[in-house]
């Protein structure tokens, strides 16, 4: 975890992307879906997304949101549950499946709300996603979020750290 840690903090500038969405947080909350700006993209209302998901994100989406989270490859791969030669065959594809990109989407989200809770501290973000707070039994949110299950735990522990609930 500390080579990952340091992988992280050692980038000089901060990824474009993880500058516009902090930017989007300066005097307000996020907008819901204002997470898809980690993966390049443009649109943010709902139903363009479910669209692009059902036909599958461009495999830059997949680029950008690994640049964005500094993660090294292989932990980044492992999150999103795509094996190395799958990634391969997507490159080349161009574009990720609708399931492959539903998981994208889950990961940029629960990037975003590491990136919210830490007030738009990527590096401090990234380093919460690989301790084991022992709310989440001795595992990573980055291991929990894999499902969508636990992506909603891992939010619901967010919300209860901005509230001050003890976790």
């Amino acid at each position: 975890m500390a080579d990952i840690i340091c992988h992280v903090t050692r980038t000089a500038a901060e990824p474009r992307d993880v500058v516009k969405f902090v930017e989007s947080m300066s005097g307000r909350p996020p907008g819901p879906y204002d997470y898809a700006m980690l993966l390049g993209m443009k649109d943010s209302d709902w139903p363009e997304l479910i669209s692009d998901i059902e036909r599958g994100l461009p495999y830059g989406a997949l680029e950008h949101l690994q640049r964005n989270t500094g993660l090294p490859p292989d932990e980044f791969l492992k999150w999103l549950q795509i094996a190395p030669r799958t990634q391969a065959r997507r490159k080349i594809r161009g574009r990720l499946l609708p399931d492959e990109s539903d998981r994208l989407l889950r990961a940029a989200r629960i990037f975003a709300r590491a990136i919210e809770l830490y007030d738009g501290n990527r590096a401090a973000a990234v380093k919460w996603l690989l301790s084991k707070p022992r709310a989440l039994g001795g595992a990573t949110p980055l291991e929990v979020s894999r499902t969508d299950l636990g992506a909603r735990e891992v939010e619901t522990l967010i919300g209860r750290i901005e509230h001050g609930v003890y976790s």
